[in-house]
């Protein structure tokens, strides 16, 4: 039966030319945008399947950097180590020097004390970004992220490598147990003492020292500063067991002051434990600062009693014996730095194939087949227009109806 108000033909056209429509319109956003799921329309559960392993991705990345940054904190580290286990080897091979009678143990000791400057140095310079892992200022272990894990129920948590730090310093500053000044100006911290004595006959010309002795140790040191001139005391163990050990302290320190050629007058006030009064005598004022500096604080702290110069109170034997001990402890620490670095190297690699197979997962899951998409473009388009042609030899069917009423 046909009927002029009723196109079946026409309406069964139309529907298939929408699909064909739809479809085309599909696979051109597929090509345009390279992904088959492009939006949550497209495939709800998959593109957020794909959204949370990408912002994982984003987390590797950040880890990746985290990584980098602390491999090169501890291969500096590493390498400040190496450094001092090789300046000890050399100072071993001073101190094996010294064994003999024959030869000058105060030039060796020279050497000595060189090589453990050059240590301080290498230490104190072995940082990175402002951390450094060997001058004993850091906290016991250093936390760097290592990965993010992610559990079934989607809850993240973050992984870290933990690096020991390892303590070469070869002593720190402890701080002046009690100190006065007269000038008005004076400080006094937990490791420092500074004042300002006023020229001679000034109001404030005169300041006060007060050594106490309840943290002193053999191999500490009394360093000061009076104008230009550099003092130095090294507390002895004879200091130490002595019954008066700040009188003791005092008195050396008073020695070493005037041996010095400063400018003042240092008298010891034998009424008050530990104390120097000390006058200034020049016509400018003087600038007087000083540091306690500990000795055993550091992993390295037996450097500073090594002294091979048995004449002027060293202990050739005894040097020998603990340079084996800091060697010790420095090869200890470089590798302990050098495993350290080699996880975390590890580690930085595996992050990075890790990343590049979770995007290859992405890939698979999001990304549109361009062959197929290209070949599926072409029969599309040749659907799309036959079905323009059925829809219009549909639509021309109710004008054949005319041809019955001729």
């Amino acid at each position: 039966m046909s009927s002029i108000l009723t196109n079946t033909s026409a309406m069964v056209a139309l529907q298939t030319l929408k699909g064909i429509n739809s479809s085309l319109s599909k696979t051109q956003s597929e090509i345009s945008t390279g992904k088959s799921v492009a939006s949550a329309k497209d495939n709800a559960a998959v593109w957020a399947i794909s959204k949370v392993m990408e912002s994982d991705v984003s987390g590797f990345s950040a880890i990746s950097d985290s990584l980098a940054l602390g491999e090169s904190t501890v291969a500096v580290a590493r390498q400040a180590s190496e450094t001092v286990t090789d300046l000890l080897t050399q100072m071993k091979e001073k101190i094996v020097a010294a064994q003999e009678d024959n030869v000058d143990k105060t030039k060796l000791q020279t050497d000595v004390d060189a090589l453990r400057e050059q240590i301080k140095s290498v230490i104190g310079a072995a940082q990175f970004n402002g951390l450094n892992l060997v001058d004993g200022s850091s906290s016991s272990t250093v936390d760097v992220l290592s990965s993010l894990n992610r559990a079934s129920d989607g809850s993240v948590t973050a992984s870290h490598i933990s690096v020991s730090s390892q303590n070469l310093s070869v002593g720190g500053y402890t701080g002046v147990d009690a100190f006065t000044g007269t000038d008005g100006v004076s400080t006094d911290t937990a490791d420092a003492f500074s004042f300002t004595l006023d020229a001679t006959g000034g109001t404030d010309d005169q300041g006060t020292v007060v050594i106490v002795d309840t943290s002193l140790a053999a191999g500490d040191k009394i360093n000061m500063k009076i104008g230009d001139l550099s003092i130095s005391y090294t507390v002895t163990q004879e200091d130490v067991d002595s019954t008066t050990t700040a009188d003791v302290v005092a008195v050396g320190l008073k020695n070493a002051i005037e041996a010095s050629g400063a400018n003042v007058t240092v008298d010891y006030d034998s009424g008050t434990a530990g104390t120097l009064a000390i006058t200034n005598d020049g016509s400018e004022s003087l600038t007087i600062t000083g540091q306690y500096e500990n000795a055993g604080s550091g992993g390295l702290g037996l450097l500073k009693t090594l002294n091979v110069d048995d004449s002027n109170g060293g202990d050739s034997a005894l040097a020998l014996a603990n340079i084996e001990t800091l060697i010790q402890t420095a090869t200890n620490a470089a590798a302990a730095f050098g495993s350290a670095e080699t996880r975390i190297s590890t580690q930085s690699d595996f992050i990075s194939n890790l990343s590049d197979s979770l995007q290859t997962g992405i890939g698979s899951l999001v990304d549109a087949d361009m062959e197929e998409a290209s070949a599926r473009l072409q029969a599309l388009q040749t659907q799309q227009q036959l079905g323009i042609q059925s829809l219009s030899i549909a639509n021309q069917q109710p004008q054949n109806i005319l041809s019955l009423f001729k």
